[in-house]
Formats: structure tokens, sequence, C-alpha cells
């Protein structure tokens, strides 16, 4: 919970200097501004696509297509002391690389989170927060695709937390909860068996007790250019607290006109509780398993619709 502490004093200092928005920035998050305008929302839609083609191409290769999608949304309610943010982001991608070969997923995701709080002081609230993650359809080992390695619910998680949000400014947040449940489902009868994501074999629950800290913030870098992040930190004060999950988000924005946009987005996990295969000799077979660092990056171009 040390660490917790610590890190997010370091993050609300560095952020001292960026709580004075300019004015593009301003306009750009005039819908979640600090008012007691009672509701405000709204939300993205990014929908982008890429195709290569190759007929008898000297130095190789192969044909592809993908599709990703992104929607995100936000509903926010302000009014004297009380405070309630919610937001919902789904994400799926699909991509296909010859004629012979079937789609495989590239991305995958749902994520809901909702906010309650009540105002301390003018930075300050007493909060409570409550985190739900899963993805919509089943998961493989490519190019094995005979065995499900993940599905809806399978793994799901389901975080709640009670403890303080501090708003340095409109586009940052950081929120510490000493007090924090986290429940791993896994609602697979293989997988469950397996053990899979932390839980013990032939259960479908794992719950875990701890500390927890969340970051988010947004910062327009140039116009037309926006860099978002979403850090989520958490230690199980029952089984190896210093061993600390890690689930950190990046969104970089860059607005072409008024529908087309291009995104560069990077998903790093940390998780013990996750055991990872490991093929040191890469001759298809597994050595090993243990946890390991998983990062995902993300580059489209696409249309894109604000509302």
């Amino acid at each position: 919970m040390k660490r917790l502490l610590l890190i997010a004093v370091a993050v609300s200092t560095i952020l001292t200097g960026y709580t004075q928005p300019t004015e593009p920035e301003k306009q750009l998050t005039e819908q979640r501004a600090d008012s007691l305008n009672g509701w405000k929302k709204g939300g993205t839609i990014n929908i982008s696509t890429s195709q290569t083609s190759l007929t008898n191409w000297a130095a190789g290769g192969q044909s592809s297509v993908s599709v990703n999608g992104l929607f995100s949304v936000f509903l926010d309610y302000q009014k004297n002391k009380a405070l309630w943010e919610n937001d919902l982001d789904l994400g799926y991608g699909n991509m296909k690389q010859d004629k012979k070969s079937g789609w495989w997923k590239t991305d995958d995701k749902i994520d809901f989170t909702s906010k309650i709080g009540v105002k301390a002081t003018e930075k300050l609230y007493y909060a409570a927060l409550l985190n739900f993650k899963t993805q919509m359809a089943p998961g493989y080992n490519f190019p094995n695709d005979s065995t499900i390695i993940s599905r809806f619910l399978a793994p799901g998680y389901l975080l709640g937390g009670i403890g303080i949000d501090y708003k340095p400014g409109d586009n940052y947040t950081v929120f510490i909860a000493p007090l924090t449940l986290k429940a791993t489902f896994v609602n697979d009868s293989d997988l469950s068996d397996a053990g899979a994501f932390g839980v013990e074999p032939g259960k479908n629950t794992y719950g875990e007790f701890g500390g927890y800290m969340r970051f988010s913030g947004k910062q327009e870098v140039m116009q037309n250019i926006v860099f978002q992040t979403k850090l989520d930190l958490f230690s199980n004060y029952l089984n190896k607290p210093q061993n600390i999950d890690v689930n950190w988000e990046t969104l970089l924005s860059m607005k072409v006109n008024k529908y087309i946009s291009a995104t560069l987005s990077t998903h790093l996990i940390y998780d013990d509780d996750i055991d990872i295969a490991i093929d040191e000799d890469d001759d298809g077979i597994t050595d090993k398993t243990g946890p390991r660092l998983q990062f995902k990056e993300v580059l489209a171009v696409g249309l894109s619709i604000i509302f």
C-alpha cells in the first residue's frame, strides 16, 4: 500500500503544472467540465480498416485485411457536492491474412467503470468505485484455432473500492482505495479445471482483498492531437502484496478533419495470477508457464464520430 501512495503522490506532483487548461483544451473538455449543470453525456465511435493485396509479388508477403472498432461513451452527473461518473468502453477487431486462413481476433474488450463521490474540499472527494472488465468473443492460441483460451466471463474481473478521489484539474483524477475487493470469474469448465487466470482448479471464482489506485488523465499535446492515459494498480494484502497488478492503457488521437482520425493505442498488463505459456526454443511445445508482461499496440486510421 505504501508503494501505491508514493506513486499517487508522484503522479499528482508531476501534474501540477498541467492543471491550467489552454483555450483549445477548454473546448476539448467542455462536456466534462467541473460545473453545477447536472448531467453531461457524450462519446466516440471509431471504425478503421486496412487492406493489403499481393499478386505475384517477388518480395513475398501475404495479402491481409483487418477491421477494428471502438465505442466509448460517458454519462456524468455533478451538482452541489455530489459527483457520479460512468464510462463504458467497447473494442473489437479482426484480421484475415489470406484466402485460406480464418479471421483472427486482434482486439476484444468490455470495460465499465462507475464512480460516485461527495466533495470534501475543492479538489478532494470521498468516493467509491466499481469496475467490470471482460471480453465478448472466444479467444484462441493462434495458429491453433481449436483450443479456446478465453471467452466471455472467462476471465471476468469485478473490482470495488472505497477511498478518496483527488482532482487537480478537469482532465486529471487520482483515485486511491485502501479498502478494495477484487473478484476473478472463469465461467468455462475447461479453463476452470486447468486453473486458468488464478482460480483453483475446478473453481469458478477467485477473491482478493487489497489496495487499489487509478490514475486517469487527458492532455492536448498540440492542436488536434490529444493524449489520454489510464493506469490501474492493485496490491493483494493477503498474498504477495509486493507483486502489484498493473493495467495501463494509453491513446494518442490525431484528428485529420471532422470525421477522419488516426489513433495509436497501447495496453500493458501484468498480473501475477495469470500464467502465460512460454516456448523457450520455438519448437511449438510449451516448456514452462508463469506470469509475463503482456503488451498490445494498435495503430489505426479511419472514421471517427464524436457526439
